[in-house]
């Protein structure tokens, strides 16, 4: 193997120690909080503290980093679920449910996002400009293949189903996810209406 090789397998191995961290610490997260202890997602990410702290030295910055990871991983599953699902509308659907599960395991973030930290500022605008084109394409994809009404706008799909989710994750009466899912089915009948 020669240095570039190495260089680069290294460099994989270091992308990938990453994301298993950010996917622990996203676990950790959603079962206790952005306030949970960093001990608790080292130990689920089967690293030392130190190893936490050389990637992201505050908490701050380990919360942006979940954030980012966790919009990436739903922006890549919008082209994956086109190219593999049943069809655009079951496509649709099933993003829509990992963008549920995306808006209601924020256990405390809206509160840490409202800090007066500079890094969380640009993370809306990020989330826009990654989620709105894709959720745009399934929509246009779903519209061409004849499943549901044309000219629906994701920015106002992603809103409705935000919307929906408010307070889901702190009243165990109210199911967001059943009223996304008649939201979506909605999509397809003519009880839509045009703008």
């Amino acid at each position: 193997m020669n240095d570039g090789d190495k260089g680069a397998s290294q460099r994989r191995d270091a992308r990938r120690n990453k994301e298993t961290l950010l996917d622990a610490a996203a676990e950790v997260f959603v079962a206790s909080g952005v306030e949970a202890p960093v001990r608790d997602i080292a130990a689920r990410a089967g690293v030392g503290l130190g190893t936490i702290y050389r990637h992201f030295p505050t908490r701050a910055d380990l919360i942006i980093a979940v954030y980012r990871h966790q919009v990436e991983s739903l922006a890549a599953a919008g082209p994956d679920l086109l190219a593999s699902a049943a069809s655009p509308h079951a496509a649709l659907a099933r993003w829509i449910d990992l963008f549920v599960d995306f808006l209601v395991t924020k256990h405390g973030l809206a509160a840490v996002l409202q800090s007066d930290n500079a890094g969380f500022e640009a993370l809306h605008t990020y989330f826009l400009d990654r989620l709105v084109p894709v959720c745009t394409r399934l929509l246009e994809a779903a519209a061409e293949a004849g499943e549901i009404r044309p000219g629906l706008q994701g920015y106002e799909l992603m809103r409705g189903v935000g919307n929906l989710c408010i307070g889901a994750e702190s009243d165990t009466r109210y199911d967001a996810r059943r009223l996304v899912a008649l939201l979506v089915a909605g999509l397809r009948g003519d009880a839509v209406p045009q703008a």
